[in-house]
Order: C-alpha cells, then structure tokens, then sequence
C-alpha cells in the first residue's frame, strides 16, 4: 500500500444537525433555535453542532440536542425503554454544498426526531432560546422551501427542514412510525389527528378507523378507555409489533 498523506486532502469539520418534529395543538412543528453566536447571531436554526473527535454521529446528534433545548432523544434500536421526554431519532439525510457554511467546509449529518406532544424546550449552548414552531410557519403551508414566506433560517437548515418534513410525511404511509408522535397509549382519533397534522389533510373518521385497526400489527388495544376526548369513552390502543404497514395508509391527494 502507498503511503497515505493526510496534508494532501483540506480538511473539514463535520457537523450534525436535527430536524425534531412533534405534534402541538394539532399541528405540525419543527424545534427551531436562535443562534446566540456568529455566523447568523439572532437568526433561527436547526439545533446542531459539531461534531467531536472521539464521538459518534449518533451520540453527537443526541449530544447535541440535550445542550441545546434540554430534550433527550432514544434510539430505537437501543434496549433501554424511551424517556418520558424521549424522542424516535433516525438519519435523514447528509449536506456538503462547499459555501453551506461560512466560516469553512463543514459537512452536515442531519437526524430527524420525532417525538409526542413535548414542554417548551430550554435553550442551552449557543442558542438563545428555543421553540416549537409550527411548520406551515417556517416552510409554507405545503412544506415546500419554495413556498417560503418566513424569515429564512441559518445556514441551509431551510432545506434540510424541509427534507425531514417530507420523510415524515412519505414514512407514515408505509410505517408505523406515526405511533411515534403519540404517547404510549392512544386513542384512534389521537393518531388520526398526527396524520391529519403530518400530511396537513382531513381524513374521514370512519374510515381511517377501519384502515388502521384493520392493519395487522398496526395497533394493539391496551383494554382501557378515556374520556379525555370528551364524549364517550375511547377505546385506547398501543403500538402493535409491525413496522411496516401492509396494506399501506396512503396519502390523500390534496
């Protein structure tokens, strides 16, 4: 094998940056954080940062997202049971534009999280503060960076936000990850009002209560009930043991 000569390539650095979703007053919202530092001080972004020398991508993004808003993230594949501020945490996708970052050649790793209805975070590290915020107001009603009225986020967390919205958006219909966004016990109305804030739709209640409690594996009922709808009891059901959905919920066309 030749010699390897690490001067003969430019460094980089190598970042990590977090789509988190969650469901709040039945709509869809992205955390965003205000910048505390230079470059884009007081802008919104994405909570992120770099990436350590001895760390994994993983423990970065988890790392990253307890310093910046207080918020834990669980790793499905972990053993351990989610926290009761935990969060599903998945890679999305990786961003390398050469000027994506002004101050040198920074790559991005994103992760998207998805989580149900959470506290109001607590900014931490170099944020200011943070926030939920709804999705149509960061991105448009569609979700598309094109329809974009906002005041633009930092960097390219624009793109990046919205490439998270679309994966959480194609991955319910075929997955169960849609049970992510409810607590451990829920109601058929509950996870239709996460699709119809996901996909941004009205979907009829009997029908999507015959797709999903006729999915196998989809969901399981837990032998209890609640009221907390108001009305009739509900009866409440938990994540079932599939993860991919067959026949598929697919989205309406809007």
């Amino acid at each position: 094998m030749p010699p390897y000569d690490p001067s003969a390539f430019p460094p980089f650095a190598v970042t990590v940056d977090l789509v988190v979703l969650t469901v709040r007053r039945h709509a869809l919202c992205a955390l965003v954080v205000r910048r505390g530092e230079p470059p884009f001080q007081g802008r919104w972004a994405l909570p992120g940062g770099f990436v350590r020398a001895d760390e994994d991508l993983g423990a970065a993004a988890a790392r990253e997202l307890v310093e910046e808003t207080g918020l834990c993230v669980h790793d499905p594949g972990a053993a351990a049971p989610m926290p009761s501020n935990g969060a599903h945490l998945e890679q999305l996708a990786t961003y390398g534009a050469p000027e994506r970052d002004p101050r040198m050649r920074v790559v991005s790793v994103a992760h998207l999280a998805l989580a149900p209805d959470l506290p109001a975070p607590r900014a931490g590290g170099d944020a200011n503060s943070a926030r939920w915020a709804p999705v149509e107001e960061l991105l448009g009603k569609d979700g598309s960076v094109e329809d974009w009225q906002a005041e633009p986020l930092a960097f390219d967390h624009a793109r990046i936000l919205g490439d998270g919205v679309e994966r959480a958006r194609s991955k319910i219909e075929y997955s169960s990850l849609a049970t992510a966004f409810c607590p451990p016990e829920f109601t058929v109305g509950e996870l239709r009002r996460v699709y119809e804030a996901v996909w941004g739709v009205a979907l009829d209640p009997r029908n999507f209560h015959r797709k999903v409690t006729g999915t196998p594996g989809f969901l399981v009922p837990s032998g209890g009930t609640t009221t907390r709808q108001g009305g009739r009891p509900a009866q409440l059901f938990r994540a079932g043991g599939a993860t991919l959905l067959n026949p598929p919920m697919l989205r309406p066309e809007v």
